[in-house]
């Protein structure tokens, strides 16, 4: 098996909710939408797959876990600035927000959640996996 991921795909509880977030607010295409089911492409070759739990239990053949999912999702960028604006734009859809910040680790970032609770991490990441992950300039 060739070392990548093709789909992050999420079960959420309310797909309308989902989308006026993801594509009203944050402004992000789809690339397929269908009844029980968003596409959105989020990077080369890699797509978020937003399903209703109905969706996504009839798919796997069982409902998904409750409560707090154990991942984050991020989404890196160059600078502090960056993360702060992110931020705030996130903070003005209604999403709880925790604000960036300086780490230990030694970059910057800060914590939104979606509807559902997924919670995305904004961030600066210093060095070669910073580097690796950011689109060219």
């Amino acid at each position: 098996m060739e070392q990548r991921v093709s789909f992050i795909t999420l079960a959420v509880s309310d797909l309308a909710r989902t989308r006026a977030f993801y594509v009203d607010g944050l402004g992000w295409e789809p690339m397929f939408s269908g009844d029980d089911v968003l596409m959105l492409p989020i990077g080369e070759r890699l797509m978020l797959s937003l399903w209703s739990i109905e969706g996504f239990t009839a798919e796997i053949g069982e409902a998904p876990a409750s409560g707090v999912a154990p991942i984050t999702l991020s989404h890196n960028l160059a600078t502090p600035a960056e993360v702060d604006a992110v931020l705030a734009e996130v903070a003005l859809l209604g999403a709880p927000v925790s604000a960036g910040r300086e780490r230990e680790w030694g970059g910057y970032s800060g914590y939104f959640s979606d509807p559902d609770g997924f919670r995305w991490e904004v961030a600066v990441n210093p060095g070669e996996t910073g580097d690796f992950v950011l689109p060219p300039r």
